[in-house]
């Protein structure tokens, strides 16, 4: 069983469910996992529990021998496709840039090749002693990134 056999098969039930895949991957020891994302909302165990069933009714576990989880993105899972970015457009954003810098930022835009943020920074500002909070919007590559995750604040 491969990794573009599983998404074939499953896309359907995805998609149905108002779901878009993340990530499907197979390990050597076919271990499959298979990660998925709510359009609107959030993937709830139903969602989970309807691939699982497609799965387990086109692959034969016993037959195949493999390990099946069926998830959602989460919280701490750094974004992988498009249709996240689009998705958290409006909300802030954790981005963990090449070379160590961290932002909060929300997310303004994005597409296959950069990302729009808007955000405050304190800056020195000529003729005054202390440092100001300016607001920046700028656009980043996605090759400047190393990672961007959905910023959850506890108060």
């Amino acid at each position: 069983m491969n990794k573009d056999q599983i998404i074939r098969t499953i896309e359907p039930a995805v998609a149905e469910r108002g779901c878009f895949l993340v990530e499907v991957s197979v390990s050597a020891a076919n271990d499959i996992e298979v990660v998925i994302e709510k359009e609107d909302g959030i993937v709830d165990w139903e969602d989970c529990a309807a691939i699982d069933r497609v799965m387990h009714e086109h692959f034969n576990q016993d037959e195949e021998d493999y390990a099946l989880t069926v998830s959602s993105a989460g919280l701490d899972r750094p974004f992988k496709v498009l249709r996240q970015y689009l998705k958290a457009i409006g909300s802030q954003v954790d981005v963990k840039f090449k070379g160590g810098r961290r932002l909060i930022a929300t997310l303004q835009k994005a597409d296959e090749e950069s990302v729009t943020l808007q955000y405050t920074a304190l800056e020195a500002v000529e003729g005054k002693k202390k440092k100001e909070k300016v607001e920046h919007t700028d656009t980043f590559a996605l090759t400047e990134i190393n990672s961007v995750t959905p910023y959850v604040e506890f108060k």
